[in-house]
């Protein structure tokens, strides 16, 4: 629009974060030896992020169940309000839905506040983060 100021005007766009960060891992992780150190990257925080999750009964015999649930954390790893399921997907009707749901909701809430430095901490923080969770059931377990 004429007259209007671009705000983004002189920032490279490489140097800027995406809008939402975005991350996948797949559940549940393998058992953790001693507790691990502050999370630094994107990369650490995903999986101290997921470490929580359990699989929950009911769910354990399906094939393959995917959840996204979008959050955003305080400088210190505690959660913004609470998290929102933007996409959940598991065989079987809408309790299975709703079983995979409240597993999501509660690992969450066990992991956090998730241990953070406080660069990462300032980095992230009030910034909306997409956890997208892979649950591969019993094959994908090796079982």
């Amino acid at each position: 629009m004429p007259g209007r100021a671009n705000a983004f005007e002189g920032i490279e766009p490489w140097r800027t974060l995406p809008q939402t960060l975005r991350g996948t891992q797949r559940v549940p992780l393998p058992a953790a030896g001693p507790e691990p150190a502050p999370a630094d990257t994107l990369r650490a925080l995903y999986p101290a992020l997921a470490a929580c999750w359990r699989v929950p009964e009911g769910l354990s015999r399906f094939e393959r169940a995917e959840i996204t649930a979008r959050l955003s954390l305080r400088r210190d790893g505690s959660v913004i309000g609470t998290p929102q399921i933007t996409f959940a997907k598991a065989p079987g009707d809408a309790r299975t839905r709703d079983i995979l749901i409240r597993a999501t909701l509660d690992a969450i809430a066990r992991c956090t506040p998730v241990r953070i430095t406080p660069a990462l901490g300032g980095a992230i923080a009030g910034r909306p983060l997409a956890l997208r969770f892979i649950y591969d059931g019993p094959r994908g377990q090796g079982i």
